[in-house]
Order: structure tokens, then sequence, then C-alpha cells
């Protein structure tokens, strides 16, 4: 076994004692976080949203921040502020909640896309510059962002630039009855989450990250990345198609993707896995396909079905 699928494994197997029946979304979730990608999470309220960053924050021993946010806020409420010292006569750094290693952006799209843009060099670069003066952020570093999708009143769509930040969107959506119900057995006493243990070290994650970028992809599955990004561009009911950056994540995540099921090459059906939670959020459906209630999503099944898959020899290093 290797070591990243040995630690993905390990955080699923601890995540899922707090988030029932939902080990495919975990699963997502610590595909980003192998690939240093950032996630955003669209569902109604109550499903287990921040529930998951928490645990996730837990299972690998990284600090943990919270950021709610509201019309009202801020950029320095989420970056830091300088604020003089009486004392020393000098101005002082004071971090914002930025400055973890696990950020949950709770609404993200309640805030004002002057504030929403504070999350941009953090979420690219890993770093946050603040009055001229750069901070790195540690390592690892994950944006979790979630987003009501029914409730729109109040709210700042996220703009292109910023959702092309966020390397997957998930959705987790409603127990079934049996996993409600055993939910509800499981925080009799008390929630789950207060005894949750870490079970990853920081180094033992980063050296997983480092894995992850070593599996290998041939020429034809590097073609077929380019080809699914390019027919989302060209589709007859697409008005911006994905970027480079989509691009990228699918290659990203097809590498996570097979380092966790145990191989050290990537295979079409990593891709196709991936293909939706990677490039839909990324693509903006033309104002004729939206009357006829297209979505991004039915747009990626149907370039999946169309572009050819590559041959059998996609594992071979040649």
């Amino acid at each position: 076994m290797n070591i990243a699928q040995s630690v993905a494994e390990r955080i699923i197997d601890n995540v899922v004692r707090v988030i029932m029946g939902k080990r495919n979304e975990i699963r997502m979730t610590v595909l980003g976080l192998l690939c240093q990608g950032h996630i955003l999470i669209e569902d109604v309220p109550g499903v287990g949203k921040t529930m998951l960053a928490r645990a996730l924050a837990k299972s690998i021993g990284a600090s943990f921040s919270r950021i709610q946010f509201t019309p009202d806020m801020l950029p320095s409420d989420v970056t830091g502020v300088s604020v003089f010292n009486q004392r020393t006569r000098e101005f002082e750094f004071r971090p914002g909640p930025i400055m973890s290693q696990i950020v949950l952006t709770d609404e993200i799209n309640r805030a004002t896309p002057k504030t929403q843009a504070a999350l941009l060099e953090a979420m690219e670069e890993h770093q946050l510059t603040v009055d001229g003066v750069t901070y790195l952020l540690d390592e690892p570093f994950l944006v979790i962002a979630t987003q009501n999708p029914i409730e729109y009143e109040g709210t700042f769509p996220l703009p292109e630039a910023q959702l092309d930040r966020f390397m997957l969107r998930i959705h987790l959506g409603y127990p079934t009855p049996q996993e409600e119900i055993a939910m509800l057995d499981s925080q009799q006493y008390e929630h789950p989450l207060n005894g949750l243990q870490q079970i990853v070290t920081v180094e033992e994650l980063l050296e997983a990250q480092r894995a992850v970028r070593t599996v290998y992809l041939n020429n034809d599955i590097k073609a077929y990345i380019v080809n699914l990004v390019t027919a989302s561009r060209q589709h007859p009911d697409v008005y911006l198609g994905a970027s480079p950056r989509g691009a990228l994540a699918l290659y990203r995540g097809a590498q996570a993707n097979a380092a966790i099921a145990g191989r050290d090459y990537v295979i079409p059906d990593d891709l196709k896995a991936l293909t939706e939670p990677t490039l839909a959020h990324r693509i903006i459906v033309g104002p004729n396909a939206r009357i006829r209630e297209i979505s991004a999503s039915s747009i990626v099944h149907s370039i999946l079905g169309t572009v050819p898959v590559p041959g059998a020899t996609v594992g071979m290093r040649y």
C-alpha cells in the first residue's frame, strides 16, 4: 500500500465516524486535500458541511478556523490587520482567520465580491499580502467553502475568477433513513466529533501529497484531458468553457484518484470520475441553454459521451 493510499484510507475511515453514509463525498474531500486543491460544498443547511471540515482538521492535527461570511464583513476580517502598538510605537500584524491550515468559509456567497476577493491570493499562491508585507501560509492549506444553492436573497454569486480557484465542487445531500437513524444513535450522549482522534500526522500528509505528484500519466491520457476541456469550450450550449486551471485540476485529481486506488498510473476511469466535480462549476451555460434548463453538469456528461476514450495501453510507460 502506497503512502497516499494509506493516509487517505485512514482519514476517510476516521471522518466516516462523524459524517454517516457519505464515504464517497468524504473521499472526494480527502482527494482535494492530497492535491492541495480547494473544495466548494454546495448544499442545503444541516447536512454536515461544517462537521466535515472540523472532522478533517482533527484527523490530521491541523489548525482550523471558521469564517462566517456576512454582507458587512470586510477583507481585513479575513486576512488580518496591522494595529499600532502604543508601547513599541510600531505597527503589529494581527493575523486573520485565513491564516490556518484548514479554513471553513461558511456561506461564502453572503460576502460582498470585495471580501470574497480577499481569498484569491491565499487560495492560489498559499501566501497573503497585507500592507505590502507577504506572509507564507502553513502547509497543508485547504479552503472548504460552503454555499446554499436554494436561498439567493442577500447573496452575491461567486464570480468566475473565484469559482475557478476551487478544484472540486461537491454535494453532500440528505442521508438515507437508515443513515439518519444511525446519526441519531451516534449523538445520543455526545457528538462523535468530541471523541475523534488525530489519525495522521501533518508530516505523513505532506509526504502523501508529494507522492501523488509522482503518479504517471501517458500522452494519451494527457491528450484526453485536453480534449475534454477543449470540448467544454466548443460546446454549442456553453458561453464560457473550462479554463486551463480546470485542465490542471483534472490532471491532479486523476493522479490522486489513482494513488488512493493503489495505482501509480492514471486510467480513463480516473478522469471520468472527476470530470463533473472539476469542470462543471467552471462552465458558464449560454443564455439560450439556460432557457431550456440545460445545466453545466448535463453538458459535462454529454461531453464525456462524445469525446473518444483512449485505448487499453494507457497504463504503459512509453
